[in-house]
């Protein structure tokens, strides 16, 4: 499945963190049982915006014929 730094897609909003479907995120942390993830999502800066445990129903891989895409960021007060 996923690997500790593969790059991924988000395939659902989370309004709670100011994400939408098809943010960029990097797994940072597998863990044992493999079907839980810690994905970051950061700015173009390099500012976390979120980091979040997720599940293979949340991400899924980069395809190799997309294009991405930059979008603004609302002001964020906190990560979590």
């Amino acid at each position: 499945m996923f690997q500790e730094l593969d790059i991924v897609v988000l395939k659902r909003d989370i309004p709670e963190y100011h994400l939408k479907e098809g943010d960029i995120g990097a797994v940072v942390h597998c863990y044992r049982d493999r079907e839980t993830f810690e994905v970051e999502f950061v700015t173009g800066q390099g500012e976390t915006v979120a980091l979040l445990t997720l599940s293979p129903e949340s991400i899924r891989p980069v395809m190799g014929r997309e294009i991405l895409h930059v979008r603004g960021l609302e002001q964020v007060s906190s990560v979590n």
